[in-house]
C-alpha cells in the first residue's frame, strides 16, 4: 500500500486585534486574509466592538489577563514567527502586547488602527504614547495611512514629501520599517527601511468597491507574505495587489461603508476553474457522441460558459478554434480557454444583462426540424431578423438582446434565419455549458 505523502505545514501567523462585529475589519477581515494567502491564522482578541457598515457603537475592552492568556495558549503550542496588531484600545492592553511580544519573540506587524474606516475611535488618547513608547521600538514593520502616519511622526501628512518626512521621524523611534499607505494619498504607497535609508514607491489607482477593513487586510496580507518569507517590497507589492482586489470585490451588505472582501480573488478563481471545468466536461459529451455532428453549423460551433458576475470576454471559458465536424464526428480545434470566443460570449453577455442565472450558450446549425424537435422537448423559443438590425450594432448583442425583450425573459433557444453571408444559426442558453451539451446530444437523438 502506497504511503500517502507528507504534506508541508504552512506558516502560523497571528493576528492581536479586535472584533467586529459586521464582519468587515479587525479579526474578521485578518483570519479571511491569512486563508487566502494559505497560511495559518490564529488571533488573540483585545477589544469586542459593537459595530457596523455604518460605525462602531460600542467597544468593550477584554482584560490585559485575557489577552496575555490568548496569546500565550497559542505560543505555547504552535511556532508564531509572524504576528499583527490591529485594535489595542488602551496603555494596560498595549503594555501587555508588548510584554509578549518580547517574550515569545515575536516578529510584529502594527496596524496603528485609531478609528474606524465607517467612524468611530479605537485607540485612546492614554494609550497612543504608550503604544509609540513600548511597543513601536519592538515592531518590525508598521503599515499607518497618512493621517496615523501624521499622529504618529507629530506633522501633517498630505503630500508625498509629508510622508517621506514622517516615515522617517517614525522609524526613528526604533521601528525597522515604515508603510505609508496611500489611500488618503494618491494611491501610491511608500515603503521606508531604516537599515539601508531607502524609499521604494509603490504606485497603484483608486479603484470602486468598500474600502471598510482596507487597512486590516493590508497589514494581515504583509504579515502573511512575510511568514512566508517574501522580502519587504515583494510582501509590499503583493500586500496591495490584494486589497485592490479585496475592494473590487466588495460586496454592499449594509447601509454605510462596504466592506472588503478579502476572499474574492479565491472564490474567482474557484469560479473560474468551475467554468473551465465545466466547458471541458461539455466538450466531452460533444464527441463522445455519433449524433451530434449534424447540428455542427458549416463554420463550426462552439459552447462556452461565464463566471459570475463576468466583466469581458476574459471571464467566459470556450474553445479555441470552435468545434468542427471532421470524419463524421465533433472535434474541438483547441483547448477550453477564456476569452476564446467572442461569438459565444456575446450572446452570454446579452443573456447575462437580463438573468444572472443564464451563464452559457451555444450555437447549432439552423434547420425546421432542429425547431420541431425543440418544441417537442417543450424549450422557450424566440427569435430575431438580421434585416431589422440598426446599423453600428454587433449583431449577436443586438439580436439576442431583441429576442430576450420579445420573449419576455431568457428562451431556451434563440434562432435566426441569417442574411447575406451570414449562415443560419440555433443558440442554445441554460446555466450550464454541460447541460447544454447533454440538451444539443438530445435535440440530435431526436432528428432523423
Amino acid at each position: 500500500m502506497t504511503e500517502k505523502p507528507s504534506v508541508p505545514k504552512p506558516p502560523i501567523v497571528m493576528t492581536i486585534a479586535g472584533s467586529d462585529s459586521g464582519g468587515g475589519a479587525g479579526i474578521a477581515a485578518d483570519l479571511k486574509t491569512f486563508a487566502a494567502f494559505g497560511v495559518h491564522g490564529t488571533c488573540a482578541i483585545t477589544s469586542v466592538t459593537a459595530q457596523n457598515t455604518t460605525g462602531v457603537l460600542k467597544t468593550f475592552d477584554l482584560a490585559p489577563e485575557a489577552v496575555a492568556s490568548q496569546i500565550e495558549a497559542v505560543c505555547t503550542d504552535m511556532n508564531i514567527k509572524w504576528a499583527k496588531s490591529g485594535m489595542l484600545a488602551s496603555s494596560e492592553i498595549v503594555k501587555e502586547v508588548a510584554k509578549q511580544v518580547k517574550k515569545y519573540g515575536l516578529s510584529l506587524v502594527i496596524d496603528p488602527v485609531m478609528a474606524a474606516e465607517a467612524g468611530g475611535d479605537l485607540l485612546r488618547k492614554e494609550a497612543f504614547s504608550v503604544l509609540i513608547e513600548e511597543l513601536l521600538p519592538l515592531c518590525k514593520v508598521t503599515t499607518p495611512n497618512a493621517s496615523e502616519a501624521g499622529a504618529l511622526a507629530g506633522i501633517p501628512v498630505k503630500t508625498h514629501e509629508d510622508a517621506k518626512l514622517a516615515a522617517r521621524k517614525i522609524a526613528d523611534l526604533g521601528v525597522e520599517a515604515v508603510i505609508v499607505t496611500g489611500g488618503h494619498l494618491d494611491a501610491t504607497d511608500l515603503l521606508y527601511e531604516s537599515v539601508s535609508d531607502t524609499f521604494t514607491r509603490i504606485p497603484g489607482t483608486f479603484v470602486r468597491g468598500g474600502t471598510h477593513g482596507s487597512g486590516c487586510t493590508y497589514s494581515a496580507a504583509m504579515t502573511a507574505c512575510l511568514a512566508c518569507e517574501d522580502n519587504l517590497e515583494t510582501a509590499a507589492r503583493k500586500a496591495k495587489e490584494f486589497v485592490v482586489q479585496a475592494i473590487q470585490s466588495s460586496l454592499p451588505v449594509g447601509r454605510g461603508a462596504g466592506p472588503v472582501n478579502p476572499l474574492g480573488k479565491t472564490l474567482e478563481d474557484k469560479e473560474r476553474y468551475l467554468a473551465l471545468k465545466d466547458v471541458k466536461k461539455a466538450v466531452l459529451i460533444l464527441t463522445d457522441s455519433p449524433e451530434f455532428a449534424k447540428l455542427i453549423p458549416e463554420a463550426g460551433c462552439n459552447i462556452g460558459r461565464a463566471i459570475p458576475g463576468a466583466r469581458s470576454y476574459e471571464d467566459i471559458a470556450a474553445v479555441e478554434g470552435r468545434i468542427v465536424r471532421y470524419r463524421g464526428r465533433a472535434n474541438p480545434v483547441g483547448c477550453v480557454d477564456f476569452g476564446a470566443s467572442r461569438h459565444v460570449a456575446r450572446v452570454v453577455f446579452a443573456a447575462l444583462c437580463e438573468n444572472p442565472e443564464i451563464k452559457a450558450a451555444m450555437n447549432l446549425k439552423y434547420s425546421e426540424e432542429i425547431l420541431e424537435a425543440c418544441r417537442e422537448m417543450g424549450l422557450g423559443i424566440a427569435s430575431f431578423d438580421r434585416a431589422e438590425e440598426p446599423e453600428g450594432v454587433s449583431t449577436l448583442d443586438w439580436g439576442t438582446s431583441e429576442a430576450i425583450k420579445e420573449y419576455g425573459g431568457v428562451p431556451e433557444v434563440i434562432y435566426d434565419e441569417g442574411g447575406v453571408g451570414k449562415e443560419p444559426v440555433v443558440r442554445l442558453l441554460g446555466p450550464d455549458a454541460s447541460e447544454l451539451a447533454k440538451l444539443a446530444v438530445e435535440l440530435a437523438r431526436r432528428i432523423k
